[in-house]
């Protein structure tokens, strides 16, 4: 997952829309409405990206919204902008520093990954097709 993606993802998770100390809620905040500011200042308050976001807000553990975060931050090419990706990394170190920060950053990369969430195992099962 892209920088920018992951940043967002755990800023909402941590509380950037409410929830952790005030202090910490302030400073992660900050970090996150700078990252966003920009993707408005590069793109535009309507374009597809910030909609992303906005929605992703609303509904911070949907799957689809995330996956749809991730598709319009690759098409942008906001992922390979280095004022946002900075302004990811401020962010992400925002959130580290939190209690259990590091806990809410999670970035999956490659092929046949599987995912959970709270407790619980997963398994990935891979059926090659036989040679003819």
């Amino acid at each position: 997952m892209d920088p920018v993606t992951t940043a967002i993802l755990a800023a909402l998770a941590a509380g950037a829309i409410g929830g952790v100390t005030e202090m910490s809620k302030t400073a992660i905040t900050d970090a996150y409405q700078k990252l966003k500011g920009l993707l408005v200042t590069k793109f535009g308050t309507k374009s597809k990206v910030v909609t992303a976001v906005d929605d992703l807000e609303e509904e911070h553990d949907s799957k689809g919204r995330q996956l749809t975060l991730q598709e319009q931050i690759a098409k942008v090419k906001a992922d390979q902008d280095q004022e946002l990706i900075q302004a990811a990394q401020v962010l992400l170190r925002e959130v580290r520093s939190q209690p259990d920060g590091e806990q809410r950053i999670q970035s999956i990369v490659g092929n046949y990954n599987a995912q959970v969430y709270g407790s619980g195992s997963a398994s990935v099962n891979i059926n090659h097709p036989k040679d003819v």
